[in-house]
């Protein structure tokens, strides 16, 4: 009867040290190591969007200057070709080393493509002025090979360089367009037919060659956005063309600053 009691007794000492084990509070190892975690991730992200709000100001540093260099050029003419270009591509030296440079140092070492709508707009517009430029020049086209070989002075040579991709270089040469269209409207007010046809085959293979590639890219909206304005821009370059060798014998003067006989061609400013 004793061992019973005893074994009884055993039993309940052995239960209530069990719920005594049951109910004592967990450790806080696991939850210590989740803090930790997340305040890891939270630093990441607290420092990817510090960066992210240098690079767009770099980028929009890049655009505003990139568009100077483009203005710059559409003061050339026929009398001041060698003055106008040489201070452009000055600028357009200072835009690299003092503002592309800037972004080259925020981007080294880094993920390009999971910042690269913060400073795609700064780059787009630097490709367009560096094309513009060598057009204006050489009467070619920049390619991308070129341009990034131009960038690789700015990199640390032990980090992987920033190199423009070739969807932003694509971008931006189908914004020149654009700026071709307009100088081959200043060009024909001058006179100056010989180079506003230039232009124009210019553009028109340009445009020609990009309808060979657009469809082949991975449903990009921003391109084909471009495709259609582009094409514009050349229809305003050959009707102006056009119109100024159909209706050219009208004019006497075909070399005055007055536009006005460009009738045929609506929208020019547009």
């Amino acid at each position: 009867m004793a061992s019973k009691s005893k074994t009884h007794r055993l039993h309940q000492l052995s239960g209530t040290a069990l719920q005594s084990i049951a109910k004592r509070p967990r450790t806080i190892t696991t939850e210590s190591y989740m803090k930790d975690a997340f305040a890891n991730y939270a630093g990441y992200l607290n420092e990817l969007n510090e960066k992210r709000e240098r690079v767009v100001k770099a980028s929009r540093d890049i655009t505003i200057n990139s568009k100077k260099v483009i203005f710059q050029v559409h003061r050339i003419s026929r009398d001041n070709k060698e003055e106008v270009l040489k201070k452009a591509e000055a600028d357009l030296v200072a835009v690299k080393d003092q503002y592309i440079s800037r972004l080259v140092k925020e981007l080294q070492g880094t993920d390009f493509w999971k910042l690269r709508r913060a400073y795609s707009p700064g780059v787009q517009e630097y490709v367009e002025a560096a094309t513009f430029c060598k057009f204006c020049r050489t009467g070619t086209l920049l390619d991308l090979e070129e341009l990034n070989a131009g960038l690789l002075p700015l990199s640390d040579p032990a980090i992987e360089p920033l190199q423009i991709n070739v969807l932003d270089y694509l971008l931006g040469l189908a914004d020149l367009t654009g700026e071709l269209m307009r100088l081959a409207i200043g060009r024909i007010s001058d006179g100056e037919l010989d180079f506003a046809e230039k232009i124009c085959r210019f553009s028109r293979d340009i445009y020609r060659e990009l309808t060979l590639v657009v469809p082949l890219m991975d449903n990009n909206s921003d391109m084909k956005t471009k495709m259609d304005t582009m094409l514009q821009s050349v229809l305003k370059i050959e009707n102006a063309c056009l119109s100024v060798h159909v209706r050219g014998s009208e004019y006497t003067l075909l070399g005055s600053s007055d536009p006005s006989f460009l009738m045929g061609v609506p929208d020019m400013q547009s």
